[in-house]
């Protein structure tokens, strides 16, 4: 059982996995900072001044100036705000994997497709052959 699961960790597929993790992992924090730092703060601005990281609901019934002044007194929030940022990151993220396996299957058809249309040498030689005793 240890030798099948030391063959199941070297097979080139477990390494591609793990590649695709640690890429999924920084490219999910570029595009968290793009959704934070670039798209939400014009679209906060469109909105009125909203600082979408800053919306919340005090659970503990009292009222607070800023997000940051309610966590310093403990106090229980939902923070909605940063709960549109995180759903927004997600939609794009998904949006990007989306096209880029797309453009993937894309690629793969296409080169199997070629690969389709040239026949083997053994098949060639057959149909000269073939060709030779039809003369």
């Amino acid at each position: 059982m240890l030798k099948e699961f030391k063959k199941f960790l070297i097979r080139g597929n477990m390494i591609d996995m793990a590649i695709g993790f640690i890429f999924g992992a920084a490219f999910s924090t570029v595009v968290k900072s793009l959704v934070d730092n670039i798209i939400m703060p014009p679209v906060g601005m469109l909105l009125g001044q909203v600082d979408f990281a800053q919306l919340y609901v005090s659970l503990d019934g009292n009222s607070y100036a800023t997000l940051n002044i309610a966590a310093k007194a403990g106090a229980p929030v939902i923070k909605y705000g940063a709960f549109i940022n995180d759903v927004l990151s997600f939609v794009i993220l998904g949006f990007v994997i989306f096209i880029s396996i797309k453009a993937y299957n894309k690629i793969i058809t296409t080169s199997e497709s070629a690969e389709e249309d040239i026949p083997e040498e053994t098949i060639l030689l057959l149909r000269e052959i073939r060709d030779s005793l039809k003369k």
